[in-house]
C-alpha cells in the first residue's frame, strides 16, 4: 500500500496542500536579533589585510565569537589567555609581560568591517588529550584570582586603553568554554579537571570582573548542550547518553551555585549540533532551564554561541545545510534567544566550516542564508507571521521605513507550495539558494524547492 501511495505522489495524482503564510505588517514583534553571529572569523593569507573579511561586513554579521581562533591551540597566536599572557608566574601588573600584538591585529580588523568581538577568556580546544597527548593550556589556572585579574587587563587594554592598547566595543566576556565537555577529567579537551573545580573558578573571576567593569557583560559557560534535556526525534531523553546527561547534571550545579551566591551572570552561553527543529526544543529547554532557577530574560541573556546542523563533510557547500542554516536562523529569530553565533566563519577543510570554500576562498551556499537574514536585520523591526499547513517551513519578516523583507526557507526533500498573504505589498526583488542556483534573481515561486530559502523585498 506505502508503494502505491508513494508512486501516486511521485505521479502528481495527489495535490498537496498549499503553505499558508500571512505576514501581518502592522504588528511588529521587536527587533530582528543578532542571531547572525559567527565563530572564528576566515583567516587566511598575510595578516595585513585578513583578505576574507569583507565577506563579513557585506553579509552585516554583528559578533564574532573568538573561540578555537586560528587553529590548534590558537595557532599560539591568538585570544587565549595563555597566548596573551605565556608566563603564568610573571607580573600581571607589568604590561611587559603580555603579548597583545597578534590579537592586537584581529581585533583592528574585525572593527574595520564592523564586527564586535564576542571574547572567551580561556583557551582553545585541545581534542587530542582522548587519545593520551599531554595537555598543554586546558588545566585550570593555578591561581584563579590572578587568572582573574590576568583577565581584568586584557580587558582593559581592549576597552581603556591599558598597556597602550584600545577602546573598542566588546559587550561581551565569556568566562571558558565546555569546561563540563567529558565526565572523564582525563579525557576532557576543555578543563582538565573536575566541574566543581570548574564552579570555582567562575565564582572567584566574575564576581570580581562585573565589580570592575559593571557596564559590561560577564558570564558563561559555553555548555556543551542540553540533547539529553529533550531528547530527540530517534533518542528519548531517558535513553541519553550518560556523556550528554553528564551536561544537563552540571548545568543545575552551576546555576544553583550561581544563584545560592548571588554572582553575576549576565548571560548563559549554550551549543547544540542538532537539527533545526531538535535544537530549538534545546534553545526552548534552555529557556525553561534557566527560568527555573530564578534566570529569566529580562535578568540573563540566552545566548547560542555555537551551532551547525547536519555536521558531515559532504555536507559542506551543499544545499542540504544551507537550508538548514537557513532555517535555523529564522527559528532563532522567532525563538527565546538574544544572541547566536554559526560555528563558524573559518575558511577551513574541517567539518565545521559551512561558510566559506577553503580551495576558492569563495563562499559556499549558506554564505547566502546570512546575506539573506541581513536583509531583514537591515530592516530593523520584526513582524508577527503566521504559517500553517507545513512543519518544515520556516518563516520570518521584517519592516524599515521604506520597504520590508520576508524570508523563507524549506528544510526537507520535497517542495512545499505557497500561498501567501503580504497584506497587498508587492515583491520587487527576490534572491533564492537551492540545489541548482546560489543567491538567484528570480520571481517570487508559487513553490519553494526543495532544501532551499529565498529573501524578497517588498514595496
Amino acid at each position: 500500500m506505502k508503494r502505491i501511495l508513494f508512486a501516486l505522489l511521485a505521479a502528481g495524482t495527489f495535490c498537496v496542500p498549499a503553505a499558508e503564510v500571512k505576514v501581518d505588517f502592522d504588528r511588529a514583534v521587536g527587533p530582528v536579533k543578532p542571531v547572525n553571529g559567527v565563530g572564528q572569523p576566515p583567516l587566511v593569507g598575510k595578516l595585513a589585510n585578513y583578505p576574507m573579511f569583507h565577506y563579513l561586513k557585506e553579509a552585516g554579521i554583528p559578533y564574532s565569537r573568538l573561540h578555537d581562533v586560528g587553529g590548534w591551540l590558537g595557532g599560539g597566536l591568538f585570544v587565549d589567555i595563555p597566548v596573551i599572557f605565556p608566563d603564568f608566574d610573571a607580573d600581571e601588573n607589568d604590561p611587559k609581560n603580555y603579548r597583545f600584538a597578534y590579537t592586537d591585529s584581529l581585533l583592528k580588523a574585525l572593527a574595520k568591517y564592523d564586527v564586535e568581538p564576542f571574547f572567551r577568556l580561556g583557551v582553545t580546544i585541545e581534542n587530542f588529550v582522548s587519545l593520551g597527548y599531554p595537555p598543554m593550556n586546558i588545566l585550570p589556572p593555578k591561581d584563579f584570582a590572578k587568572w582573574g585579574r590576568i583577565c581584568e587587563h586584557v580587558i582593559r587594554h581592549y576597552t581603556e586603553g591599558w598597556a597602550d592598547g584600545f577602546r573598542m566595543k566588546i559587550t561581551y566576556w565569556e568566562i571558558w568554554n565546555e569546561p563540563e565537555n567529558h565526565p572523564e577529567d582525563e579525557r576532557n579537551p576543555m578543563f582538565r579537571g573536575p566541574f566543581s573545580e570548574y564552579i570555582r573558578l567562575y565564582g572567584t573571576v566574575a564576581p570580581y570582573l562585573k565589580a570592575k567593569f559593571p557596564h559590561l557583560k560577564i558570564g558563561g559557560y559555553g555548555h556543551c548542550g542540553f540533547y539529553a534535556g529533550v531528547g530527540s526525534d530517534n533518542v528519548p531523553a531517558a535513553n541519553s547518553s550518560p556523556r550528554t546527561k553528564y551536561f544537563v547534571e552540571c548545568s543545575h550545579k552551576f546555576l544553583a551555585a550561581v544563584r545560592d551566591n548571588k554572582w553575576p551572570l549576565d548571560f548563559f552561553s549554550y551549543h547544540s549540533y542538532s537539527a533545526p527543529t531538535e535544537a530549538m526544543r534545546q534553545v526552548r529547554f534552555a529557556d525553561e532551564h534557566l527560568n527555573q532557577y530564578g534566570f529569566t530574560a529580562d535578568k540573563c541573556e540566552r545566548i547560542f554561541n555555537e551551532w551547525l546542523p547536519y555536521v558531515r563533510h559532504e555536507n559542506l557547500g551543499s544545499a542540504l545545510q544551507a537550508a538548514g542554516i537557513a532555517a535555523e536562523l529564522l527559528a532563532l529569530q522567532n525563538g527565546p534567544c538574544d544572541v547566536a553565533c554559526i560555528y563558524d566563519a573559518r575558511c577551513g577543510v574541517g567539518n565545521y566550516s559551512p561558510l566559506f570554500n577553503p580551495l576558492t576562498y569563495k563562499p559556499h551556499k549558506a554564505y547566502y542564508a546570512f546575506t539573506a537574514f541581513n536583509e531583514l536585520r537591515k530592516r530593523g523591526t520584526a513582524v508577527a507571521v503566521r504559517t500553517s499547513g507545513d512543519k518544515d517551513l520556516y518563516v520570518a519578516a521584517a519592516k524599515g521605513e521604506k520597504d520590508s523583507a520576508v524570508m523563507l526557507a524549506n528544510d526537507s526533500d520535497r517542495e512545499i507550495p505557497l500561498t501567501c498573504d503580504f497584506q497587498g505589498r508587492s515583491v520587487s526583488s527576490c534572491r533564492i539558494t537551492d540545489k541548482d542556483r546560489t543567491d538567484a534573481s528570480v520571481p517570487f515561486p508559487a513553490k519553494l524547492p526543495p532544501r532551499s530559502f529565498l529573501v524578497a523585498i517588498l514595496h
